[in-house]
């Protein structure tokens, strides 16, 4: 079977492939590492985008634009349907690897996180690997020097020439693209959060609204979070017949947005109220605005949330 990595770097190659249909350049460091710029310099387009989430999550996404729903307001959806979403959105999709180098900081995702295996969740969701290549999707402002490359690839164990990075800047339209493709993510991520075994998870799909373009990253960062806080819908697919549905349910009934202190506003005034620091926003904010979870064993549907399309649109006509 493939490695996270593997996978992720067949897409990539087929997208670099692909370069100047999709608006994207590729280009090659004097260390050997395959920079694919998707939106920092290089234009990049929506299908770069849905590419970039599709290499986010190790080839085991799909992900689309959907028309939009009266429900959360006249946006487009991106779209995600996720196989083995443990390994695909938390071992790969996850940003939970902060970049820094010489005025340099992305956030890391993409299954390179599975070759370095440095973050605390590993122990607890598995899926380490040692591939012969890795990949990663960088959230990042600038595209990355050669000494940051260099460190990246001794962390995964890998020769500098066998390491690929794809980035793009929030604003672009493929960096928002990817962020909003992460709803099923999000529901994981605070799923575990709340110490809830994610075993029993085997399939997800999700949707969230596609902001409108902005020219600045800022504003970007807050209109994708509350893409997903206030018009994010995920459907969780469970299977065991060892399932606690006690649990369970007390469980999802604390996983949506709307259980947060801090829900309610903006994300950039929220961000803003705390002096621009993020870790000082209350954690349990960061999931969908619905999540649904039908047990395939049992047939039994669990529904808690609700989305605020008011919000949505305060933010998404909010000007720079």
């Amino acid at each position: 079977m493939s490695t996270l990595n593997e996978r992720a770097h067949e897409l990539a190659s087929a997208m670099a492939a692909d370069g100047e249909m999709l608006g994207i350049t590729v280009s090659t460091l004097d260390c050997g590492t395959r920079i694919i710029d998707c939106g920092v310099q290089a234009p990049g387009s929506a299908e770069a985008g849905l590419r970039l989430a599709e290499i986010c999550m190790a080839g085991l996404g799909r992900a689309e634009i959907k028309p939009s729903s009266a429900s959360v307001g006249p946006y487009d959806l991106v779209s995600v349907i996720v196989k083995d979403p443990v390994a695909a959105c938390m071992a790969s999709q996850y940003a939970g690897w902060q970049i820094t180098g010489e005025k340099f900081f992305a956030m890391g995702s993409g299954p390179m996180r599975a070759a370095a295996c440095r973050e605390e969740l590993f122990k607890d969701i598995g899926h380490c690997e040692k591939p012969d290549v890795c990949v990663g999707v960088l959230e990042a402002s600038k595209l990355p020097p050669e000494l940051v490359c260099i460190d990246l690839a001794q962390k995964c164990n890998i020769a500098p020439n066998r390491l690929t990075l794809l980035a793009a800047r929030t604003s672009s339209i493929a960096g928002m693209m990817q962020i909003v493709a992460r709803s099923v993510e999000t529901a994981l991520h605070k799923l575990h959060a709340l110490e809830f075994d994610l075993t029993p998870i085997v399939g997800g799909y999700g949707s969230a609204p596609l902001p409108p373009p902005s020219d600045d990253d800022m504003t970007a960062l807050g209109r994708t979070n509350d893409a997903i806080l206030y018009g994010g819908a995920v459907i969780l697919e469970v299977t065991g017949k060892n399932l606690d549905y006690d649990q369970l349910e007390e469980v999802l009934a604390r996983v949506p947005s709307s259980t947060s202190t801090d829900y309610g506003r903006p994300f950039a005034e929220i961000f803003a109220r705390y002096g621009g620091d993020f870790y000082k926003i209350d954690p349990m904010l960061f999931s969908p605005a619905i999540i649904r979870v039908t047990d395939l064993h049992s047939g039994l549907k669990h529904y808690h949330g609700q989305y605020a399309p008011e919000v949505l649109a305060e933010s998404f006509s909010a000007k720079k």
